[in-house]
């Protein structure tokens, strides 16, 4: 009855967590931003860095670094004295190490970073689930509301710009509902797997996808799979529940490639 319990809370999450991976992740793929998405789960080591050292909420230093960062990675985009894939190079490895110092100075304070690197779904409690909920709740609202804009945006920049759109406008809306996405997940997923969460299951839907709408809907579909059989496959196996779940993102991903082969 314990697992049970256990098994369809860190459900409810897993469940709570794909509403919004799925679109974001598409729209992720669709411009490129992988390692835009990394750097910015990386960032979030230092918000735990600062929720540790100044006592304040987890979900909120996480939020605020990764918007910060958010913030900053567009505004040198637009800069052309450095390549973007260096510059996110440079932030993604100079946080981390700013983080492991802060974290090192901080004698008193006894933590585990493997639970902030790979998350455990399976110590979600009510609060936590009702956050996710209403987060992913929140992000599809504001999705819709930027979905033509944004969608024309990813197409084309200058053509979107022309039209009245506000692109840059948007696309920073975008990076904020990202970084409260990430900030929200990482305690249940962890920083070096919520990238995964958000592109596998895209580029699997991406093979079978008709259209951007129906696109977003295959992602959704096979990330809620790949959570429901994650999580049992974790309880069968006795498996890091997080791991397991991207595992089962990447099995549907090598799946999807026989379609191929039959050819």
């Amino acid at each position: 009855m314990i697992y049970n319990e256990f098994f369809i809370r860190a459900l409810f999450a897993g469940i709570g967590i794909i509403l919004s991976t799925g679109p974001l992740g598409c729209f992720i793929v669709w411009q490129r931003m992988t390692y835009f998405g990394d750097t910015i789960a990386h960032s979030a080591l230092l918000g735990v860095a600062f929720s540790l050292m100044l006592n304040l909420p987890l979900p909120l230093c996480i939020f605020m670094v990764a918007a910060l960062t958010s913030i900053i990675l567009l505004q040198i985009q637009k800069s052309e004295f450095i390549a973007s894939d260096a510059i996110l190079g440079v932030i993604t490895h100079s946080t981390i190490s700013i983080s492991l110092i802060m974290l090192s100075f901080m004698t008193w304070v006894n933590t585990d970073l493997t639970s902030f690197l790979f998350g455990d779904i399976l110590a979600v409690n009510t609060n936590d689930i009702i956050i996710i909920w209403s987060a992913g709740i929140l992000n599809i609202v504001i999705l819709i509301k930027i979905w033509k804009s944004l969608l024309a945006t990813t197409v084309n920049y200058e053509l979107a710009k022309a039209e009245g759109m506000q692109p840059e406008k948007v696309k920073l809306i975008f990076t904020m509902i990202t970084a409260l996405m990430i900030s929200i997940s990482i305690k249940f997923i962890g920083i070096t797997l919520i990238t995964s969460l958000l592109i596998l299951p895209t580029v699997t839907a991406r093979r079978f996808a008709t259209s951007p709408e129906n696109m977003v809907i295959l992602t959704t579909v096979i990330g809620i799979l790949g959570v429901i059989l994650g999580l049992y496959g974790s309880l069968i196996f006795d498996t890091p529940s997080g791991p397991s779940i991207i595992i089962t993102s990447l099995i549907f991903f090598i799946l999807s490639f026989l379609r191929d082969l039959k050819k």
